[in-house]
């Protein structure tokens, strides 16, 4: 492959791999480092990279390495959502922090999840991969997909469901 039909396929797959990185991340400064670090080795050893094969699921590869690789070097850090000055006279502000709560307990949750299962779950229903090509970036058989993805469902919902329970405590006990 030449050089720039590389480079074109590699930028065109830039917003796919940020939201991917993000998924796995939890944070967007985390992504673009984790995508720049992708980028980088992607191109450094482009000569690795097998006409014939799937661009998207060698990149994708190689970003899930590199995170696995930085999560077992250091402790993730998680980054609070900065906070936005309140609109007077909406709901607006409700509304968001409403938003940024729910957001921020399925990304906690996402993390308690084993990186496998996180990795299926982000590949076919945030990034709308089939289970073939999930199965294809992950290198395991599609069964093996379709199994980690039902799995993190059936986790996540477990861990959000428990979370709104000990909130309602929470509400409940602050009520009194």
């Amino acid at each position: 492959m030449s050089t720039t039909a590389f480079s074109d396929q590699l930028i065109a797959l830039l917003p796919r791999l940020r939201r991917f990185a993000r998924g796995l991340a939890g944070s967007a400064v985390e992504a673009d480092d984790l995508v720049q670090a992708a980028c980088e080795r992607a191109l450094a050893r482009s000569h690795q990279f097998q006409e014939g094969t799937r661009f998207d699921s060698w990149m994708f590869r190689i970003v899930q390495t590199i995170w696995i690789d930085l999560i077992r070097s250091r402790n993730v850090r998680q980054e609070e959502a900065e906070s936005e000055g309140d609109r007077i006279g909406t709901d607006e502000p409700v509304r968001r922090t409403e938003a940024r709560i729910a957001l921020k307990e399925v990304m906690v949750a996402m993390a308690d999840l084993p990186v496998e299962q996180r990795t299926a779950l982000l590949l076919v229903t945030v990034d709308g991969m089939s289970y073939k090509e999930a199965a294809e970036v992950a290198d395991v058989p599609v069964g093996t997909i379709m199994s980690r993805l039902a799995r993190a469902r059936v986790a996540l919902q477990a861990r959000l469901e428990a979370g709104g329970l000990r909130r309602s405590r929470d509400d409940a006990e602050a009520n009194r």
